[in-house]
């Protein structure tokens, strides 16, 4: 029987909560249940507003245009990432400049990201790599010093947290000016796709929701605000029907049973592994002391190309399904033409030697054990 590398996982309430948005007769978004989901996240998580949007990609494209990308602007973020990082600022026409990663971690180095600053940096993009924080307290401090803007991207990053050398504990995603997450089929949570923009700073409230709204003041109309509705602003249709919303509060409702059976499997993972590194064939993921790790996925990092493309094959022979992950975007058929010509070996370390493994709610423990089966076998053995 194959291993799948991804199963979403369904609650058993997602259709129940779907028929009632039908029933409702309100379908087409910023209903019952768009609300609960947004005001949910709101008091969890500690943002000051939450939009639900039908993807991440839809975010972070609210995020460019509330921070009035326009070109010429430069964006500071890692070349490991996906491309919907870039994209969302580049149709504004904004100009990417492109950070390595750390050498211990796939989230940027935030120790390279000074050097990089012009008098045309507008905003920096961490990127939460599997869940994992990147060092906030560098990052935001840069913000301040050199007045940008940060936008983290938090796609894999949902009920994970950071904590600043101050010793408070923050929700990743509420620390920036803004932010972004998806509930992908492929994320802990999930609605097929679907999204949420995170606000952070209080001067992007009333425009979020303009933007949100195809650029009018509906959402004012609805709540008696005003007594009528047009065009005010630019915008887009970013909201998700009620549909997607009814099927993301279902999974809403079972958050931390979903977070505590991932954290199960990864620790699994972690624990059987870590003997046959010493064997110097890969390395482990590291979370840092200021980090939490929320289980978006499991990844070993090969010490060669070859090891990995070999260690896939052996993987897939025995029908497990395992993949690598990004490919650098500053060598991208897109882009690579529009890069400074920085060597990022970091990042091109990653893209070469990155694999993550099968890890979804319903894997079994049999399953990890014929998963560690095939990984010793190709990996306990000495250079």
């Amino acid at each position: 029987m194959e291993i799948p590398f991804n199963k979403p996982y369904l609650t058993g309430k997602e259709t129940a909560y779907i028929e009632d948005a039908v029933k409702s007769g309100k379908i087409s978004g910023n209903g019952k249940y768009t609300r609960m989901c947004q005001n949910f996240f709101e008091n969890k998580y500690n943002f000051k507003k939450c939009l639900l949007t039908t993807s991440c990609t839809d975010a972070l494209e609210m995020c460019a245009i509330l921070l009035n990308i326009e070109p010429g602007d430069e964006v500071i973020m890692p070349s490991y990432t996906f491309v919907s990082t870039a994209l969302a600022f580049v149709r504004q026409g904004a100009k990417i400049v492109f950070a390595d990663s750390r050498a211990d971690y796939p989230g940027i180095d935030e120790d390279k990201i000074e050097e990089l600053i012009t008098k045309k940096t507008k905003v920096i993009v961490p990127v939460h790599y599997a869940g994992v924080a990147c060092d906030m307290d560098k990052i935001m401090a840069l913000a301040e010093k050199y007045d940008l803007f940060v936008v983290e991207d938090a796609a894999q990053a949902i009920d994970s947290y950071y904590t600043g050398a101050n010793g408070i504990k923050r929700a990743l995603g509420s620390i920036g000016h803004l932010s972004a997450f998806s509930f992908h089929e492929t994320k802990n949570i999930i609605s097929g796709e679907g999204g949420m923009l995170g606000i952070n700073d209080e001067k992007f409230l009333k425009r979020a929701e303009i933007i949100w709204e195809k650029g009018t003041n509906r959402s004012e109309f609805f709540r008696g605000e005003v007594n009528k509705y047009g065009w005010v602003d630019t915008g887009s249709s970013f909201l998700p029907s009620e549909i997607i919303s009814a099927f993301l509060w279902a999974q809403i409702e079972q958050l931390d049973k979903i977070q505590l059976r991932r954290k199960c499997l990864w620790n699994q993972y972690y624990r059987l592994l870590k003997p046959i590194e010493m064997y110097g064939n890969f390395k482990l993921p590291e979370i840092p002391e200021y980090a939490t790790n929320n289980a978006h996925m499991f990844y070993l990092v090969c010490k060669n190309i070859k090891t990995r493309t070999e260690l896939i094959q052996k993987l897939g022979r025995e029908n497990i399904l395992a993949v690598f992950h990004y490919l650098a975007l500053h060598k991208s058929e897109f882009y690579h033409e529009k890069h400074d010509g920085r060597n990022l070996k970091n990042c091109d370390k990653f893209a070469d030697c990155l694999v993550r493994l099968p890890l979804f709610f319903e894997l079994g423990s049999d399953e990890i054990d014929k998963i560690i089966s095939v990984l010793t076998q190709s990996l306990a053995k000495s250079n």
